[in-house]
This record gives C-alpha cells, sequence and structure tokens, in this order.
C-alpha cells in the first residue's frame, strides 16, 4: 500500500482540485435546495463521533481537528465519545444519522476496514455506508511493559513468556482491535501464549498498565510516549516496518526477524449520501490542517505521519485494506472474538 505524503505533487494537485471544484461538484447531483443547504453549512455545531472512549491518541487527533474546523468554518465542532464493540457502537450511530454534515465520524482501521471481517453481521458496511472523506494519518502500534516486568527486551520477553506460557497479561482498547490483532499475530509467530485483558478503548489499557495490573500493553505509539518519557513505562519493540522517529532507539519486530507489522491509520467520513459540496469543504480544511506547519507539528507530538489526500483515496485505503487483512483475520476471527 502505498500513502502519498502532503508535500508532492500529487498532494498539491489534489489541494488545486478541491479549491477550484467545490461548487461544480455538487452541481446536478443534489435538487436545488439541497446544494443551498450544503452551501450554506455549517449554521450550526457539528458532531464529530469518536468510537472510542475519550483519553486515547484516537480522541487526541480527533480533538486537535475539531479545533481547527472549529477556526475554519466558525462554528462548534464537538466531540463525541461512543466507545463500545471496538468501535462498532459510534459507527452505527454515524450510518444512521442524517447525510446533512451536522454528524461526522474521525474513525481508525477498525470500523472503516477490519471490523466487517471479525464479526458474523454488522450493522453497517464501511464500503457502502459511509461517505469517506481524508485520510489523516498513520501510526505503527508499539509493545509496552510495565517497569517491574523483568524483560527489558523483545529477547528476554520470548524466553519469560516461553518459561511462563499463559501466565502473561496484556492490555489492549478491545477484542478485535490494532492492538490485539498485533498481539495475536505476535503469539502465532513466535510460538508463545499470553492472557488477553480487553478494554474499551486505549485509556483504560493504559491505566492498568501504568498501575501494573497487566504487564504489557499492544496500541499506537502515542498512546505510551508521555510515560515512557517519564520512566513510568518501557518499549519494548515498535510494530510497524520502520523505527519511529519518536522512539529511535527502540527497534522493530522485523529487525529482530519477527514478522509481524501493524501500523494504524486515522480516517474521515460521513454518513452515506452526505453532499459533495460539504465533503470538499471538510477535505480542504483537513488538507490544509495536516499541510501546515502548525499540524505537522502538533502531529509530531503524537509520533503522527500526517498524510491527507482526496475521499477517493480514503476510499481505496479502506477497500486494500480489507482485503490485506482478510487471510489474516478471517481464520481466525472467532478466536480473537471469544
Amino acid at each position: 500500500m502505498t500513502l502519498d505524503r502532503t508535500d508532492n505533487p500529487g498532494r498539491r494537485k489534489a489541494l488545486q482540485w478541491l479549491a477550484a471544484g467545490a461548487a461544480a461538484g455538487a452541481g446536478g447531483l443534489f435538487p436545488a435546495g439541497a446544494r443551498a443547504a450544503a452551501s450554506a453549512w455549517p449554521t450550526q455545531r457539528v458532531r464529530l463521533v469518536v468510537p472510542f472512549a475519550a483519553g486515547g491518541s484516537t480522541d487526541a487527533l480527533a480533538r486537535l481537528l475539531a479545533q481547527k474546523l472549529h477556526d475554519t468554518f466558525g462554528q462548534p465542532f464537538i466531540v463525541e465519545n461512543r466507545g463500545g464493540a471496538n468501535g462498532n457502537l459510534g459507527a452505527t450511530a454515524v450510518t444512521t444519522a442524517a447525510p446533512d454534515g451536522y454528524t461526522l465520524f474521525f474513525s481508525t482501521t477498525g470500523p472503516l476496514s477490519i471490523n466487517k471481517l471479525l464479526y458474523r453481521t454488522t450493522p453497517f458496511d464501511p464500503l457502502t455506508d459511509f461517505t469517506p472523506i481524508s485520510l489523516l494519518a498513520d501510526v505503527p502500534l508499539l509493545l509496552a511493559a510495565h517497569p517491574s516486568f523483568p524483560p527489558n527486551d523483545v529477547k528476554q520477553l520470548l524466553d519469560y513468556l516461553r518459561a511462563n506460557p499463559g501466565k502473561v497479561a496484556y492490555s489492549t482498547g478491545g477484542n478485535g482491535s490494532m492492538g490485539h490483532l498485533a498481539a495475536m499475530l505476535l503469539q502465532r509467530a513466535t510460538g508463545t501464549s499470553l492472557v488477553h485483558v480487553p478494554y474499551k478503548g486505549s485509556a483504560g489499557a493504559l491505566n492498568d498498565l501504568l498501575a501494573g495490573v497487566v504487564n504489557l500493553s499492544f496500541d499506537l505509539v502515542p498512546t505510551y510516549l508521555q510515560h515512557i518519557t517519564a520512566g513510568k513505562l518501557k518499549p519494548l519493540a515498535v510494530l510497524g516496518p520502520q523505527r519511529s522517529s519518536s522512539l529511535p532507539n527502540v527497534p522493530t519486530l522485523k529487525e529482530l526477524g519477527i514478522d509481524v507489522n501493524a501500523t494504524g491509520w486515522y480516517g474521515l467520513a460521513g454518513p452515506k449520501g452526505l453532499p459533495a459540496d460539504i465533503v470538499q469543504k471538510v477535505n480542504a480544511a483537513t488538507n490544509a490542517f495536516l499541510a501546515s506547519p502548525e499540524g505537522r507539528k502538533q502531529l509530531d507530538v503524537y509520533a503522527m505521519r500526517a498524510i491527507g489526500g482526496t475521499p477517493d483515496a480514503l476510499k481505496t485505503l479502506m477497500r486494500t485494506e480489507t482485503d490485506k487483512w482478510r487471510p489474516i483475520v478471517e481464520p481466525i476471527a472467532a478466536t480473537i472474538m471469544e
């Protein structure tokens, strides 16, 4: 999968297209009244639904974007945390909302791609029940440990796990979350056995890791950064294809000969049928934020890589991510969701 950075020619061309084609894109698709309403948007506050509990990296980035959209459009963008069912409850709330631009969806890989593979049925199909707006950023996952946990690197960890099968507990943001999938892949690749303790979001998983209730946790890098800097947690490995610029001394699993690659991403979408005029307005504002020095600086704090792009680029990513994870997730979906 190739993701365009915001500073390449394709990115600049997309932004030019967005600026020039907003009005034309909506012309012929909606009745005159609907076009007028879309052109006036927003005239009231907008809900930005985050399908996880407050306190995690998804929530943090959503609040940064909400402030930028408020500054751009002059109306409040209110982050609404609706956690549960690995993001499905929040996703369902968006797909059943009116496509008027006053309910938007700030999501991760799970609800927009992977959950379709994890559950026998879901109340929505991400490829048909959302209107993609923009890809925002990506970030690798990290394996972190409580300081009291004896292993200090991955080799020591594997030795410890093999000597204590089924006795080491790890936390994640929920059953079927990216952290859970990454942990399953690590166990399969190394022949080890861990005990999963799922939460309704990253905040709970992190809190119990900090308290020593669990030994390990798998989550996105920004979840842990400030606590690693403060010496309250120790990082063992980055699960992405390359080292994180925020943790340059932490090796990847691939460097250590373990074939596990897990990277999360963030996307912005709306209900099916969201008018093209609104899509283009929000896409342009989002891309401007991601391309700005201020936006990049803020994302760097959370170890996120700003990407951006067109609505079609997000739609393509949603499809390719589903195809990428299908052969990995479907054979073990029943085990993952136990």
